[in-house]
């Protein structure tokens, strides 16, 4: 979402979106992936939420706030969104987007009381704790709920609770407000979407932040000290991206408790993404079977060990509580015959990504060739190079000449559509490109480089990228593939 063309420095759900639905639907295509749509924190990962059910306010779109009568013109114009259209400032962004959603619940608030108030009761479950937790946040200068000087707020006891609630109403009310009007714009938007035959595939990261309104308010389903701080954190060890390994930082879930209350958090957490998307990706799926923890303090992911994770137990009961729900697994990196064995016992659809399946050596499973139809077909995902960047990352001669071979990839066509040729081409159940391969975009465009810091998550589409040429090409293809 981010990454749509809008004047105010980063994607919303306002014309662009809309728009893109059109142009989605005019190529033929049948779901639009996004990346999870919670509001981020610090280093603006959209894997590191600051709530798993919540939405993010940045994708509000401010120009259907002045057509409510919420917001003026002019006082969007008086703000510095950034100047670069195929860049998110977020800095600038965080400075100016909570100032002008201000104003927009102070005239908002009274005039649209009614529905807020069915809003706010239908989610009372997850919107009343979050809202305090922002509201606590913004009144102990944003920082992490475990730096909080008070000990009762900061452990979540339901006296602290009761006073905080009271003594900040007035800012639990504006970000409830805030989530209000996230969602109204959401469903509008979704049901346009739906009404021309296109589903949403969204994100289900395995692990929720630390500094989140999750932990924070329970406790008790993660491993935690006395203090409530971690004894382990998630992450990955030395892989293909990282020597290091990949420190996440992530709390990592007490199974034990989760299967005692049924595993009633993840029925609630899916519960929450249903009403954002229509097909669900499990981020980090391989973290059901086993999962790697590396001690609290440890700067990086080197030293850690595995430890069994809820398996079957927990997909079964998934499955049982959402029967017509789809969900695809993202069993990416460290695979094992354990991790295999769960893929197919849940029955979930795998990834295979194009980018890892040209060996001259070997027979890899990603190739073209190997992917099964009960799998979902990527050229590269948000963690991966462009293809462009990918064919520049020095990997050698005689790897691109096999990969070209393989593909017969030619000069008119490129790299970049020879490459959604092939995936169209695979017997792979679905497919999906990212919109920089479409639009044959360099390096420069490659959203997120695990591993870095910062830097990430800031590509944005130029305004009119999405051509109906481009669209007329795309469903051309889709259709020689019988992929309409």
């Amino acid at each position: 979402m981010s990454s749509l063309p809008s004047p105010y420095g980063i994607g919303t759900m306002g014309k662009s979106a809309y728009d893109f639905v059109d142009f989605l639907t005019a190529a033929g295509q049948s779901y639009w992936q996004l990346l999870p749509l919670a509001p981020t924190s610090y280093g603006d990962s959209p894997y590191a939420a600051l709530s798993t059910f919540a939405g993010n306010p940045y994708f509000i779109d401010l120009d259907l706030l002045v057509k409510d009568r919420l917001l003026r013109k002019e006082e969007l114009n008086a703000r510095d969104w950034g100047s670069d259209p195929q860049r998110a400032d977020y800095g600038k962004i965080y400075e100016g987007r909570f100032a002008v959603l201000r104003l927009a619940y102070e005239r908002g608030a009274e005039k649209l009381k009614d529905e807020f108030a069915a809003f706010r009761a239908e989610n009372a479950a997850w919107l009343e704790d979050f809202a305090l937790f922002m509201a606590c946040k913004a009144h102990f200068g944003m920082s992490c709920w475990t730096d909080w000087p008070e000990e009762g707020i900061r452990l979540h006891k339901a006296k602290a609770v009761a006073s905080y609630r009271k003594m900040l109403k007035e800012d639990v009310d504006f970000y409830a407000f805030l989530q209000f009007l996230f969602f109204r714009q959401w469903t509008a938007l979704r049901d346009y979407a739906h009404a021309k035959g296109l589903k949403f595939i969204g994100d289900i990261p395995i692990y929720v932040a630390l500094d989140s309104a999750d932990v924070w308010c329970a406790p008790q389903f993660f491993q935690l000290d006395e203090k409530n701080l971690p004894t382990e954190v998630a992450g990955v060890p030395p892989d293909a991206f990282t020597d290091d390994g990949q420190l996440w930082g992530n709390p990592l879930y007490d199974w034990d408790a989760m299967k005692a209350d049924g595993y009633g958090w993840w029925i609630r957490r899916v519960e929450g993404a249903q009403k954002l998307f229509d097909v669900l990706r499990v981020d980090h799926f391989r973290g059901f079977e086993s999962y790697w923890a590396v001690p609290y303090g440890n700067t990086t992911a080197k030293i850690g060990r595995w430890r069994p994770g809820p398996g079957m137990d927990l997909i079964g009961v998934l499955k049982s509580w959402f029967p017509g729900l789809d969900f695809i697994a993202e069993d990416l990196g460290y695979t094992t015959p354990e991790v295999e064995k769960l893929l197919a016992d849940s029955g979930f659809p795998g990834m295979k990504v194009l980018h890892f399946g040209f060996d001259p050596d070997g027979n890899s499973g990603f190739a073209p060739h190997n992917c099964q139809p009960n799998s979902v077909c990527y050229i590269g995902t948000h963690d991966n190079e462009t293809v462009k960047g990918w064919v520049k990352a020095g990997r050698g001669q005689r790897f691109l000449r096999y990969a070209r071979e393989y593909m017969r990839i030619t000069k008119e066509e490129g790299w970049c559509w020879g490459m959604i040729r092939t995936g169209m081409a695979t017997p792979s159940h679905l497919f999906v490109v990212q919109m920089q391969d479409l639009l044959e975009l360099g390096p420069w465009a490659r959203m997120n480089t695990p591993g870095r810091a910062d830097g990430n998550w800031q590509w944005r589409m130029k305004p009119g990228a999405a051509t109906p040429e481009l669209a007329r090409r795309l469903k051309k293809l889709t259709k020689t593939y019988r992929r309409l």
